[in-house]
């Protein structure tokens, strides 16, 4: 079959962008690692499928792929991009926009700058809603791997984050740590790993260690983490800048118990065709 698809990115973290509402369509985890492919296929981060919602009251459903082919539960850039897609195709002319996912209902809102809006939700603490193989919330974990100790915060966007506060993220062995604690066993599903360089009570600059993908210019869920780690663990002010190396996102989170709110630019780089 022939397939529509846009190739689109939030700060960097690009995206194959799917209509389903219109196209039938079923993808299998050898499809989109083939597609994911930068030298053979299309190229991405996640694929990002949108179907008809499950409820009257939602506008779309959204599911979101890891290169690797696994699905995962939560994408802020992601989201970002779906709410300009949705809107460029035609599939609706709502600048509010509300759609579902793995994990539960989000609101978003495309600005009169073109900027677009989200509502990330409450974030969850407790070790069993992370999930975080640990008895009680804490303020700070630690676990040991190959004879080095590393201290972290936890905490679910919809997915599950560790963040690491570090003295510079250009020295960081992203990667390697990255790779070390995304498959550790005190996230028992996982995680993104973020390396957080406090720079002043409202800037952050991060990078993103992303389960099933590597190291990707930009995270959103994962900028909402380091958000609440530095609020948390370092008295942070409520609205931050987080500096990624593909650009920076506005995050507003008032404290425990409260939803936080994302803002931040989302881009389209292509439409196309591809067969399956």
């Amino acid at each position: 079959m022939m397939l529509s698809f846009a190739k689109m990115h939030g700060l960097g973290n690009d995206f194959m962008v799917v209509d389903g509402v219109s196209q039938q369509i079923f993808f299998t985890e050898g499809q989109i690692r083939k597609l994911a492919d930068r030298h053979r296929g299309i190229g991405f981060d996640q694929l990002l499928l949108i179907e008809p919602p499950p409820q009257p009251d939602v506008d779309f459903h959204y599911r979101i792929f890891n290169a690797d082919g696994t699905e995962v539960e939560q994408c802020g850039n992601g989201a970002r991009c779906l709410a300009r897609f949705v809107r460029n195709v035609g599939l609706t002319w709502k600048h509010k926009i509300k759609v579902s996912t793995m994990k539960g209902l989000m609101n978003l809102q495309i600005m009169r700058n073109g900027l677009v809006s989200a509502e990330m939700g409450v974030p969850q603490l407790e070790p069993e809603q992370i999930p975080l193989q640990y008895g009680r919330k804490e303020l700070h974990y630690h676990v040991n791997i190959d004879g080095a100790s590393y201290q972290f915060g936890a905490v679910s966007m919809g997915n599950p984050h560790g963040v690491l506060t570090v003295q510079d993220v250009e020295s960081t062995n992203v990667d390697r740590i990255g790779s070390l604690l995304t498959r550790n066993s005190v996230f028992p599903e996982g995680a993104n790993i973020g390396f957080m360089q406090k720079i002043a009570d409202d800037e952050i600059r991060l990078r993103v260690y992303e389960r099933g993908v590597g190291e990707t210019q930009a995270c959103g869920t994962g900028a909402c983490a380091s958000a609440v780690i530095g609020r948390l663990q370092h008295q942070m002010n409520q609205k931050i800048r987080v500096y990624l190396p593909g650009g920076h996102l506005h995050i507003d989170w008032p404290g425990e118990g409260e939803v936080l709110r994302m803002m931040g630019p989302a881009e389209m780089v292509y439409q196309g065709f591809i067969e399956l």
